[in-house]
This record gives C-alpha cells, structure tokens and sequence, in this order.
C-alpha cells in the first residue's frame, strides 16, 4: 500500500495490510545468517546431520532470521511518500511457534495496531505474523514497533 503522509497511514488503524510475497529461505541464507550472528548450531548449519539426527529430517533457519525478514518484507506492502527516516524502536510479544524448515516459502502479514503521535512523525504499532506456506502454525509472531518521521 501506498500513503501519501502519516495522516493517510492513520485511517488505515485496525486494519490488515495487504501480504508481502513469498520468500525461501533456503541454506545460502541460513548459512549467512549463522554467519553474521556467530550462531553455528548443527540444525542450522550442517545438512548431512540434520538429516541423520534432527526431528525434523533436514536444517531450519534460526528464530531470528525470521524475525528478521520483516524490514525487507513490510517494504513489499507499506510504503510512505512523506516519510523521510524510520526507526526500529524494538518489539513485543515475539514467540516462534513452528520452525522454518529449509527451502520453505514465508510471507509477512501484518496489520496497524494503533498509533502515537510524536514530534514530526508516528510511532507504530504493527501485529506481525510470519506465515510459513502450507503450515496452519506460523514462523514467527510479534508486536512490531517503529517510529516513522516526516
């Protein structure tokens, strides 16, 4: 979606943002992720044990890469002329309820919970779920916050 200023954002509370496309998440990504955070656990990293001694028969990207998509995923579907920077300000409320297995496909949906104003902008809220497709449970949940400024 396309708004031309925070005032247009503001209409849209409460409601569903349109969902962003599909992503894989295959094992050049995991490995990079695993790179750059210094996490090399096996069910991340190595395939050939993963298959012979995970559960889940192969890989799964960690928690966080999930989480971390969201910024490049929320851009597919909200996008603001007027505003001139953006902040992560954190989160709230993050569980992973279903791991992401290798090459499975995730998407964000997300939606605008509510509002503040501020100084030359908004802080938001947006409720956040990274879906993982042909699972009923989801990758990743989670209260978004950001500030956004004009």
């Amino acid at each position: 979606m396309l708004f031309d200023n925070l005032d247009s954002l503001k209409q849209y509370q409460g409601k569903t943002l349109p969902s962003s496309d599909w992503l894989t998440v295959d094992q050049h990504m995991i490995q990079t992720f695993a790179d750059a955070t210094h996490d090399q656990q096996w069910i991340h990293t190595d395939p050939e044990k993963a298959a012979q001694f995970s559960p889940f028969g192969k890989t799964l990207a960690h928690g966080f890469l999930s989480l971390s998509l969201m910024p490049h995923l929320i851009e597919q579907v909200l996008q603001i002329k007027s505003v001139q920077m953006g902040l992560n300000y954190g989160l709230n409320k993050v569980r992973f309820p279903q791991p992401v297995l290798v090459d499975s496909r995730v998407r964000l949906k997300a939606s605008l919970a509510k509002y503040e104003e501020m100084p030359q902008g908004l802080k938001i809220f947006l409720n956040c779920t990274i879906e993982i497709e042909g699972s009923e449970k989801p990758a990743c949940v989670a209260e978004w916050i950001n500030l956004l400024f004009e």
